[in-house]
């Protein structure tokens, strides 16, 4: 027997009432040759629960579903098994002739201008560009969390290095205390926070504050960038720097802020633990009033 009585609920953010709870039941029974994924984007649309890129929250719905079914509010169609297709099956990043080390550039900085951001949305351009990430920096390629962008750097003498941004972290103690958003602001804005998630200059490139002068270019650009990729205009840049091979130079070069040290502890979930080895955060805001913005109600992506 489903339980009658509904309490209230919040889901990533979002207070659910009473009488979309209702709806939600009557489009679960009305559509039960759904699946859980369709039945969800079915109900974000419906609620109008869109993410800031103005799509349909899907995830956050799914897991809103799965909530009322574990509290016997509702019943979910089984769940069915996914089919693997080759191209969701993960290839790591070939190494070829292409982004073999090229001849050393050194010089001073205002020889290689105009220094300039080449986007990357091209598909042969894109493999390109995680060949060089891959090779060369540190961490490697791995695919990004949430919205991404992705820069060469170049000039007149070639490309020069690759930029990734991506979501934000979930949660960072120490960035989210100097924020001083509440958990509710935090879930509804976080997409208004990017994360500079990879930084490379190639090997081969000996130029003095070319990567300073790179992120100064960027923090005047991105938000048209970002605007004009996925419909919305982030307010703050956050990235993490690893003290164990660089000590963020170039970011406080670009007045970015130090806010301390992550504490080395993953994203907690059910039944998953993991850590690593604690990281710098530095961020930097791109408008004057972030904080005020990033603990409102006032910014709203795209709207359909």
């Amino acid at each position: 027997m489903l339980k009658k009585k509904i309490s209230t609920i919040n889901q990533c953010g979002r207070e659910i009432t009473d009488q979309e709870i209702e709806v939600i039941k009557e489009i679960v029974i009305l559509c039960g040759g759904l699946s859980r994924i369709e039945l969800a984007q079915t109900i974000a649309e419906n609620l109008q629960w869109y993410r800031a890129s103005g799509t349909n929250k899907v995830d956050a719905c799914l897991k809103l579903l799965e909530k009322l079914e574990s509290q016997g509010i509702l019943l979910l169609p089984a769940k069915r098994k996914r089919k693997v297709s080759r191209s969701s099956v993960k290839k790591s990043v070939s190494i070829t002739e292409e982004t073999e080390p090229q001849s050393e550039i050194a010089c001073k900085l205002k020889e290689l201008y105009p220094v300039e951001l080449e986007i990357v949305k091209d598909k042969d351009i894109t493999a390109l560009w995680k060949k060089y990430m891959s090779r060369y920096h540190y961490l490697g390629y791995k695919r990004p969390f949430g919205y991404t962008l992705r820069y060469f750097i170049k000039s007149r003498q070639g490309r020069l290095g690759c930029v990734l941004f991506s979501g934000a972290a979930k949660s960072i103690g120490n960035r989210d205390r100097w924020i001083g958003w509440t958990e509710k602001q935090r879930l509804n804005n976080l997409a208004w926070v990017i994360n500079n998630s990879r930084f490379l200059i190639f090997p081969w490139v000996q130029v003095k504050n070319l990567a300073s002068h790179v992120l100064g270019k960027i923090s005047r650009q991105i938000r048209v960038h970002w605007q004009e990729n996925w419909g919305y205009s982030p307010v703050l840049i956050e990235t993490f720097v690893d003290p164990a091979y660089y000590q963020g130079i170039c970011y406080k070069a670009s007045n970015w802020q130090y806010l301390g040290m992550t504490t080395g502890q993953g994203l907690v979930r059910k039944d998953k633990f993991y850590t690593t080895s604690p990281k710098m955060i530095f961020i930097k805001p791109l408008v004057k009033d972030y904080r005020v913005l990033l603990c409102s109600e006032k910014l709203v992506g795209r709207t359909i």
